[in-house]
């Protein structure tokens, strides 16, 4: 593991390929954390007009399927708050007094999502909104601690790993689907078939300076930081053969 949480942590995200692999990153983030549950709930896209288009969370089964069922999406107070707000928001800081708020946590708590939770807003360069949420069972002074300790780590990887859901599900508008040139098709090709770049520029006859030229140009189309990213997008939007 690198020196520190968060370093790994961002390496651990950058280096996911799909969203089911960004789904257990926040697995590892829970036990390198010592938290419950962490749920990254994508509200708003501008390209997508279906509203909570995108969930990537460590919460059971039953709870997600009692949450869709009954349409908690509408009276949910973490989701209701982090849709105005700007700030990192405590659930203590919630108004738990009404009867619906009250019930609402008490079902959630019946899953052991947590007593405790932090919810961090991220707002996306193309006016996406996303709410980073993590809960815990922690006494109140030990979840006080880890929360404050912790807050700017939360907070870079809240907007890390958004950013991440927008590349890897394709939702980030702007186009439709990328149109990768000819010899940048061909060198994501070679590069899924596991060809070294010297070995690609071999087999096109090109210079290994423009094979990694292709694969750069590639990846920013494809919006992606990574050639593994870039090979499994190409692959999920059927530009090349997996």
């Amino acid at each position: 593991m690198p020196k520190s949480l968060l370093s790994y942590c961002l390496e651990e995200i950058t280096d996911s390929a799909s969203m089911d692999g960004l789904q257990k990153y926040l697995f590892d983030f829970c036990d390198v954390y010592g938290v419950n549950h962490a749920v990254l709930h994508v509200t708003n896209i501008p390209a997508i007009s279906e509203e909570n288009s995108l969930l990537v969370l460590t919460y059971p089964d039953q709870w997600i399927e009692t949450y869709i069922r009954k349409n908690y999406f509408t009276i949910d107070p973490v989701v209701n708050a982090g849709r105005s707000g700007f700030l990192p928001f405590d659930w203590s800081s919630l108004d738990l007094k009404s009867p619906s708020t009250a019930a609402f946590f008490r079902e959630a708590e019946s899953f052991e999502i947590g007593r405790h939770g932090l919810t961090i807003t991220v707002r996306g360069p193309r006016g996406e909104r996303s709410l980073f949420t993590i809960t815990s069972n922690l006494t109140s002074s030990k979840w006080a601690a880890l929360r404050d300790r912790r807050m700017g780590d939360f907070q870079v990887i809240a907007a890390y790993l958004h950013e991440q859901a927008m590349i890897l599900s394709g939702a980030r508008g702007g186009g439709g689907v990328p149109r990768l040139s000819r010899r940048e098709t061909q060198c994501l090709q070679l590069l899924a078939r596991g060809l070294l770049p010297k070995q690609m520029a071999a087999h096109l006859e090109i210079s290994e300076s423009a094979v990694r030229l292709y694969l750069s140009s590639g990846r920013r189309k494809l919006h992606v930081a990574t050639t593994n990213q870039a090979i499994a997008k190409a692959i999920s939007l059927e530009l090349i053969n997996g």
